[in-house]
C-alpha cells in the first residue's frame, strides 16, 4: 500500500532496481484516433502530458502498473507501445494517491491524467482501446505512429531542441488522411461512403489532406505568440515565445522554427532555424535540406532581415540583411570591395574575408548586407549598418 510520499519514493526505488526496468527518455499516455475502416490503424495520437527527460518517478509507476496487470514488457528495444486496462488505471491511482490533492494546474500532471481516466471509469465511460502508454528508451528511428507523435510533441512544446531527434522514416509511419476539425479520416472510408454522405448532407468539411496535423491542433502556444492562420504552422514545428506568423506566404514546417521573438511572413522549411529578433520578410524562403542547401540545415542568426521574396540556402549570421529578391545559396559567388573586406573583417576577428567569396563562406560571419548590383546583376556584400529591430508591441 502507498499511503505517504515516502511510501511512494520507496516503491520507485524498488522498481528502478529491478532488472527489467529501463529509464525512458520520453513517455506519455496518448489518446489515439483509429481508422474508420481499419481500427488497427492508428491515424493520430494526442498527448495531454509530454514527459521528456523528466518525471522518471511517473515513468516507473506506469511501467510497474502495466507489468503488475499482466502486460509483457520488453524494455530492450528503442520504444514500447502498450494497451491499457481498467486494472492499470486502478493500479496507477493507488500508487499516485499521496499526490492527488496537489494535482491541479501545472502540478503533478501525470497524476491528473490518471485521475481523469479513473473518473471516466467510475462513470462507465472509459474505453481502454482509445488509449496507449508510450515509452521511448533510445532515440532511434521511430517504429510507430505513437512514437512519431511523441517526438513531434517534444519538438513543438520545446522539450527537445530542433534538429536533435531522430525522425528518419517518420513519414513512412504516418498515414495520409483527410482532416476535418482536427480529426483524421481514412480516405478509403470517405470513398466507400461518399454517395451516402453527400446525399444525406453529412459529407464532412475537409480542411486538408496530409500525414501531419496542424500545430494548433495539439499545442497551446505562449501568450505572446500569434499564428494568424492555422494552416501556416505544421505540427512538429517549434515557435519560441513572441513569434508572430502572418498570413499569406508564411509557413513553418516540422522540425523547424524560431529561437526567440521572430516576425514570419515567409517560409521556414524543415530543419531551418531562425534566431531571436529576426524578420523573415513576405515571400522569403529559407530552404530545407533537400532544396539546394548541400544537405546542411540552414540557421539564420539573430536580428537578421530576409527581404521580401529573398531566398536563403546557407547559414546567415547575426545582424545581417538580405535585400528583397536576392538569392544566397552555398555556391553563390559574392563580390566584395576592398572597403567591404576591411569593414567585415574588422567586425569578425579571425574570419577570412576575401574579395570573392561563396555563400557557404559566410558561415559565422556577422553584420553583412547582401545586395544585387542593379547594373551587372552581381551579388555583392558590404558591411551592414542597418539595425534590425522588431516592434515590441507586436511581439
Amino acid at each position: 500500500m502507498v499511503e505517504t510520499k515516502q511510501d511512494f519514493m520507496t516503491l520507485i526505488e524498488k522498481i528502478e532496481e529491478q532488472s527489467w526496468y529501463k529509464k525512458p527518455i520520453g513517455f506519455g499516455l496518448a489518446r489515439v484516433d483509429r481508422g474508420q475502416l481499419t481500427p488497427e490503424k492508428i491515424l493520430q495520437a494526442t498527448y495531454p502530458v509530454v514527459n521528456w527527460n523528466e518525471n522518471f518517478g511517473s515513468a516507473a509507476v506506469f511501467l510497474h502498473a502495466l507489468r503488475q496487470t499482466g502486460t509483457e514488457l520488453d524494455t530492450s528495444k528503442s520504444e514500447l507501445v502498450c494497451d491499457i486496462s481498467e486494472a492499470f488505471v486502478d493500479q496507477c491511482s493507488e500508487i499516485f494517491k499521496p499526490f492527488l490533492m496537489q494535482a491541479v494546474g501545472d502540478d503533478h500532471r501525470n497524476v491528473q491524467v490518471t485521475a481523469v481516466l479513473s473518473s471516466l471509469k467510475e462513470h462507465n465511460e472509459l474505453k481502454c482501446e482509445d488509449y496507449k502508454m508510450v515509452f521511448i528508451f533510445e532515440d532511434d528511428k521511430p517504429q510507430s505512429v505513437e512514437s512519431v507523435y511523441l517526438k513531434l510533441y517534444a519538438l513543438s512544446t520545446g522539450k527537445a531542441k530542433l534538429r536533435s531527434l531522430n525522425l528518419d522514416g517518420a513519414f513512412g509511419q504516418l498515414h495520409n488522411c483527410a482532416w476535418s476539425n482536427g480529426k483524421p479520416i481514412e480516405l478509403d472510408w470517405l470513398r466507400t461512403h461518399e454517395v451516402t454522405l453527400k446525399l444525406c448532407g453529412n459529407y464532412p468539411e475537409i480542411t486538408m489532406v496530409d500525414k501531419f496535423p496542424r500545430f494548433l491542433s495539439h499545442v497551446i502556444p505562449a501568450d505572446n505568440t500569434r499564428i494568424l492562420e492555422t494552416s501556416k504552422v505544421r505540427f512538429g514545428a517549434q515557435l519560441a515565445a513572441g513569434t508572430t506568423v502572418m498570413p499569406g506566404a508564411s509557413y513553418i514546417n516540422f522540425n523547424a522554427g524560431t529561437e526567440g521573438a521572430v516576425m514570419v511572413e515567409g517560409r521556414i522549411s524543415s530543419s531551418a532555424i531562425v534566431g531571436a529578433g529576426s524578420d523573415v520578410g513576405g515571400g522569403a524562403s529559407i530552404l530545407g535540406v533537400l532544396s539546394g542547401t548541400d544537405g546542411i540545415p540552414v540557421s539564420i542568426g539573430e536580428n537578421t532581415l530576409l527581404g521580401a521574396n529573398s531566398c536563403t540556402g546557407t547559414a546567415i549570421g547575426d545582424s545581417c540583411v538580405i535585400d528583397a529578391g536576392v538569392t544566397i545559396l552555398p555556391g553563390t559567388k559574392i563580390t566584395l570591395s576592398e572597403k567591404a573586406v576591411a569593414a567585415i573583417a574588422e567586425a569578425n576577428p579571425g574570419k577570412e574575408i576575401t574579395p570573392l567569396m561563396r555563400g557557404k563562406d559566410f558561415l559565422g560571419v556577422n553584420g553583412v548586407h547582401f545586395r544585387q548590383n542593379s547594373t551587372n546583376g552581381q551579388i555583392i556584400a558590404m558591411r551592414s549598418t542597418r539595425e534590425v529591430k522588431l516592434n515590441d508591441e507586436l511581439h
